[in-house]
């Protein structure tokens, strides 16, 4: 059985840097596609970015430019770095792991964007 476990949330002024961490465990096989998601209150959740196992990356057009996702194969583990945060960006932050024709989430965390 595959888990994921994000971290690195928190409460950042707006300009600010945040970096997430997602660790797998279990079951991790390849290929798979690791990707970050994000929900605020009364909105639906929204994909931000994705990596496959190769490396190659996607991005929303709401991140691109201040976003970058990154994964270590030997740690099963995929990263969110987040630059000039705002506070839209404000909401809980999941990450996904799509393999074997299953699509797993993690708990979520919680980032914060004071102005």
């Amino acid at each position: 059985q595959v888990q994921l476990v994000e971290s690195g949330g928190g409460l950042v002024q707006a300009g600010g840097s945040l970096r997430l961490s997602c660790a797998a465990s279990g079951s991790i096989f390849r290929p798979n596609v690791l990707g970050w998601y994000r929900q605020a209150p009364g909105k639906q959740r929204e994909f931000l970015a994705s990596i496959i196992s190769g490396g190659s990356t996607v991005y929303a057009d709401s991140v691109k430019g201040r976003f970058t996702i990154s994964r270590d194969n030997a740690k099963n583990t995929v990263y969110l770095q987040m630059n000039s945060l705002k506070p839209e960006d404000t909401a809980v932050y999941y990450c996904n792991i799509f393999l074997g024709g299953l699509s797993i989430w993690g708990q979520g965390t919680q980032v914060t964007v004071s102005s």
